[in-house]
């Protein structure tokens, strides 16, 4: 079978045809099966073109100017928030970003601190950076 048949040649085309950053798994799922389809992300994720977020959860990668190693193609609030999204999950200003839109603080919020409408136990990061999630109300 020739490499464009593949199921990753056929993975990757779709990620880059599509304008989002984020993709969870169930994108694939008319592609082939679970585990063909897991097969071929966990590749493209050792060859550098993806990066994982969490479970199921992947985002585009580019590679680094600097040092050479694969990184996200967005900051890692911005994809988490995306994934949220993808994932059926409302997000909202948290408490912080709220305080520095009003002009109560200075503080400059990491982002790191989402706010979301119900209850998440879902874990997304890169590289030992995670995001937390607060009630928003």
């Amino acid at each position: 079978m020739s490499r464009y048949g593949s199921i990753e040649y056929r993975v990757m085309a779709r990620i880059a045809r599509k304008k989002s950053a984020v993709f969870v798994r169930d994108d694939f799922s008319d592609i082939s099966d679970y585990d063909q389809v897991g097969r071929a992300l966990r590749n493209l994720t050792k060859d550098g073109r993806l990066i994982r977020l969490g479970y199921g959860v992947y985002a585009k990668a580019k590679t680094s100017p600097i040092n050479g190693e694969a990184v996200p193609v967005a900051s890692l609030p911005d994809l988490a928030k995306e994934a949220l999204q993808r994932l059926g999950i409302e997000t909202a200003p948290s408490r912080l970003e709220k305080a520095y839109n009003a002009g109560q603080t200075t503080q400059v919020p990491t982002g790191r601190l989402i706010g979301v409408k119900g209850r998440v136990t879902r874990k997304l990061g890169y590289r030992g950076a995670c995001v937390s999630y607060e009630r928003a109300t």
